[in-house]
């Protein structure tokens, strides 16, 4: 059953490759990431992961082999999460119905041909996932240390593509602690995972003087504090006071995602370089005021924005520009012209230098008719309605205090819902914060899903085989024989 709606997904995900050979382009994310990946250089604005896969890539020469990678890495998280729920012990019907949104889901299979980071992002939590959860048959036993280890390297180089999974680190410690002698794989998976994202920070302080992944989070911390900030209330020093927005630009309402890159808005004003690390520390301590003076409306942002994820209707934010881009389009891309968007001020370039250049074309966005008009439509047809998400969510939490695996459902939860609050509580709602945290929320309402097993209704060490035999055994992997006839030799 699962085969045949997994040939099914790989259908759609072809047609989409048909249509549209190479990549989508998201306007200046995909540049600078090639850009990066061309002359690699940590950035202060944005962790370079994903940069570094397409440099492992670039030897291929091939923009179409980069879609094709990530369509495979979409796959391979329905995969996941098909075998992690068979080895928990729901039915394959069951199994199949939850991972659906996964394998068809439009927005998946955009995002996933865009040239962006969240395809690899969500593969590698996913994988992480999986091998510390491989053993949730057995629900109060942790993960080994090789698995713990593999998992926090892997959720490492996550955080290294996408900043926005930093949260995930502490989050999986403390619900490996929530385990039966769970400390030695909290502790494995705490130094697997301090590896990559460690020697990525001595990298950054060899080229930018400070130890870190980037300078930029007090710039958006700022924009998503900014709307509502009242300086009356705040009572900033008075060299954050400028930070408060003017009454016009505050009329204007723009949306964080948005006005962060406005040149009028005050940080662009005051700063040079607004991803200083003196910048930064500024920006990053006026929110922290603004949150702590005004939390009533901090809190009111951010539920507006996750109200967004799970509305039926689609709102144009940050900007209907943007929102556009989060759509398969109906012609070829264009591409800017006269900006640099390379590391390397000594050999400038620009978006469509870089996208020749590594995809060795002249036409590095096409459109294939009439594959690209199929997969308009399909699209147009075949999306996951906000509000079932809504559901899936809100029964993923029920399945944290009535499910039967409640570690598990807890940690796989726990990552949805960070990965889809923490973005927009630390910069801005933005659609394709929402695709990533799905496939993890289906996950958890699965394992709340799954039957109770003996051992978890509180007979520990009976198990029960085929035509209704069963043993006793004293302690895992020492089975002792019974009196009975059945345990006989």
């Amino acid at each position: 059953m699962f085969a045949v709606a997994l040939a099914g997904a790989v259908l759609v995900r072809w047609t989409a490759v048909r249509g549209y050979p190479g990549v989508l382009w998201f306007t200046g994310d995909s540049y600078f990431y090639l850009g990066r990946a061309l002359r690699p250089s940590p950035s202060p604005s944005k962790s370079i992961g994903y940069s570094l896969l397409l440099r492992v890539m670039e030897p291929l020469h091939d923009l179409t082999a980069v879609a094709v990678a990530q369509h495979l890495m979409g796959l391979a998280v329905a995969v996941l999460g098909y075998a992690l729920l068979r080895r928990c012990g729901l039915g394959q019907l069951p199994a199949t119905v939850v991972v659906l949104p996964v394998l068809f889901d439009a927005r998946q299979v955009q995002l996933e041909h865009l040239l962006m980071s969240e395809a690899l992002f969500t593969f590698l939590i996913a994988a992480a996932l999986a091998l510390l959860l491989w053993r949730v048959r057995e629900p109060s036993a942790a993960p080994g240390r090789a698995a713990a280890s593999a998992a926090g390297l892997l959720l490492g180089f996550a955080v290294l593509v996408r900043s926005a999974g930093a949260p995930l680190v502490p989050l999986v410690l403390a619900g490996l602690l929530l385990w039966r002698g769970g400390w030695r794989a909290a502790a494995a998976f705490g130094l697997a995972a301090a590896l990559p994202l460690a020697s990525y920070g001595l990298w950054f302080r060899s080229v930018h003087g400070t130890f870190g992944l980037t300078s930029s989070d007090g710039l958006y911390l700022w924009g998503r504090t900014a709307v509502f900030a009242d300086c009356a209330k705040i009572r900033p020093p008075s060299h954050q006071e400028p930070l408060c927005l003017r009454p016009e630009l505050r009329a204007a309402g723009h949306h964080p995602g948005h006005l962060i890159w406005r040149s009028e808005a005050p940080p662009r004003v005051l700063y040079e370089n607004v991803t200083s690390p003196f910048a930064n520390a500024t920006m990053r301590d006026f929110a922290i005021r603004a949150i702590l003076a005004q939390p009533g409306d901090y809190l009111g942002v951010v539920a507006d924005g996750v109200g967004k994820a799970f509305s039926p209707h689609r709102f144009p934010v940050p900007t209907a520009a943007t929102e556009s881009l989060y759509h398969f389009p109906e012609r070829p891309q264009i591409f800017p012209g006269g900006r640099s968007w390379g590391a390397d001020p000594g050999r400038p370039s620009t978006a469509l230098t870089d996208a020749v250049r590594y995809g060795r074309t002249w036409r590095p966005s096409r459109v294939v008719e009439p594959y690209a008009g199929r997969t308009r439509a399909y699209e147009r047809a075949v999306t996951l309605p906000g509000p079932v998400l809504g559901a899936v969510f809100a029964a993923g939490g029920l399945g944290v205090a009535l499910g039967r695996r409640r570690r598990a459902v807890l940690l796989v939860w726990g990552t949805a819902v960070t990965l889809l609050v923490f973005p927009i509580a630390s910069a801005d709602f933005d659609y394709r914060y929402v695709v990533p945290a799905t496939p993890f929320a289906c996950l958890a309402l699965g394992l709340a899903l799954t039957p109770r097993t003996d051992r978890d209704s509180g007979r520990a060490g009976r198990w029960t085989r085929p035509g209704g035999l069963s043993r006793w055994w004293g302690s895992p992997g020492s089975p002792r024989r019974g009196s009975g006839r059945a345990s006989a030799p």
